[in-house]
């Protein structure tokens, strides 16, 4: 893999390989020589950390789940739902961006945090650039496998954009509104 941004810093060459299948090979995409997808399995998932595909966990599950080398990532076309029982035990999960528009992902990782209540790494791939990043953190990526063709230390730097948010996410539960509402009565006591 290439530079990772994991919690706001480059962490240079990640040590978690992504398993891709043949019908999820996206256009321009390096790495190994993915596995047919037909049957999830059959798939051989290789030793040392690897995120696999979602079929491929619930496929191969009751071997997986005894290894703490194994994640997980989920297409944008994919619930979060579906790892409701296994987010305590996943040290990380991605949610892939199959293209810039996309925006299907938000939701999926704003969901693993406030309703699933994931702990873990939640890293963002796929078609991830610098300008989504800012968004990204405030559902609760703190990882990002920005592509290959750009900078990852320029797209940190993304990071702070901005000093002050609107609306509630993840990251800010208030909105600005009630922020300095309550800063206010706060001074006039």
């Amino acid at each position: 893999m290439h530079n990772i941004i994991k919690d706001r810093v480059v962490i240079g060459d990640d040590d978690w390989a992504l398993l891709r299948l043949k019908a999820e090979i996206p256009a321009g995409t390096e790495g190994a020589e993915p596995q047919a997808a037909d049957k999830p399995e059959t798939i051989v998932v290789p030793e040392g950390k690897v995120i696999v595909p979602l079929t491929v966990w619930q496929a191969q599950k009751s071997v997986l789940q005894s290894r703490s080398d194994v994640g997980v990532w989920l297409a944008s076309d994919e619930r979060p739902e579906a790892l409701k029982d296994d987010v305590a035990r996943l040290p990380i999960i991605a949610v892939d961006f199959p293209k810039f528009a996309d925006g299907r992902g938000y939701s999926i990782a704003f969901n693993l945090r406030a309703r699933l209540n994931y702990t873990g790494e939640l890293r963002a791939i796929g078609d991830v650039l610098r300008d989504q990043l800012f968004y990204m953190q405030r559902v609760g990526f703190n990882s990002f496998a920005v592509r290959a063709d750009r900078d990852a230390h320029d797209a940190v730097k993304s990071l702070n954009d901005f000093s002050e948010t609107y609306q509630h996410s993840w990251d800010q539960k208030n909105p600005l509104f009630r922020r300095v509402n309550r800063q206010a009565a706060e001074s006039a006591k």
